[in-house]
């Protein structure tokens, strides 16, 4: 697989080339097949891109977008990733609700959302059980500490090759994920990185070995462009 590393000089830079992808990924894929698929991430970088996404006058009714990871939250906290994407984008598209398909934080047990999640994802798409869909294009961002999605250090998450969504945590807490196979299947992938404290990951993420355990974006090893600020990548 691919993968591409381009140095930029800050967040907005960042994300006016992260928009160029995702014009030009949209545009293939309403040519070809007549809707775009894509998986948002959460986090300050992605939200700087949502809100340029917000003023292309594309044709939202061919457009379904996903999550990648959420926090175990509802839709109202702070924290949700689905809240702050629908406030500086979704909200204000004329996106149809159908189209915006939201991870389910609502069960008791967070491992029935994600299994209600990898349902909705393979009845889409028209997969069966043990068959990975493919996205057109996945966001993603990466942390301090080298996780993705809600792929963190030494999780279970990071060994579940056979499900397209599981159950990942983060201090205790539980976050619902997407699996390092159904990222990786995607036509494309954009990681979005910018700070000097991710220096030290990133490098570490981008060496030709290292261990996924411990910086677990390495997992991620499909189509990727990787879209870096000059202070995260040193």
């Amino acid at each position: 697989m691919a993968r591409q590393v381009e140095i930029w000089n800050n967040r907005a830079e960042i994300a006016s080339r992260a928009l160029l992808l995702c014009q030009l990924a949209y545009n293939e894929a309403i040519a070809k097949n007549g809707r775009f698929t894509i998986v948002a991430a959460g986090g300050s970088t992605p939200r700087v891109l949502y809100e340029l996404l917000a003023t292309k006058e594309w044709e939202w009714s061919k457009v379904h977008v996903f999550w990648g990871d959420e926090r175990y939250v509802p839709v109202s906290d702070p924290q949700s990733n689905e809240g702050m994407t629908r406030k500086a984008w979704l909200d204000l598209v004329a996106i149809p609700a159908s189209n915006i398909h939201a991870i389910p934080t609502d069960p008791t047990d967070p491992a029935i959302a994600a299994n209600q999640y990898e349902q909705h994802i393979q009845e889409f798409f028209g997969v069966a059980s043990g068959e990975i869909p493919q996205f057109d294009l996945i966001l993603l961002g990466m942390g301090d500490d080298g996780h993705t999605a809600s792929l963190f250090p030494h999780t279970k998450a990071l060994k579940v090759s056979d499900r397209l969504v599981t159950v990942g945590e983060k201090d205790g807490q539980p976050r619902i994920t997407m699996t390092a196979p159904l990222i990786n299947q995607a036509k494309e992938i954009v990681f979005m990185v910018d700070g000097a404290a991710k220096a030290k990951a990133l490098t570490a993420v981008l060496a030709p070995k290292g261990d996924v355990n411990l910086y677990p974006s390495r997992l991620i090893t499909g189509n990727t462009i990787w879209l870096c600020d000059r202070t995260a990548k040193v």
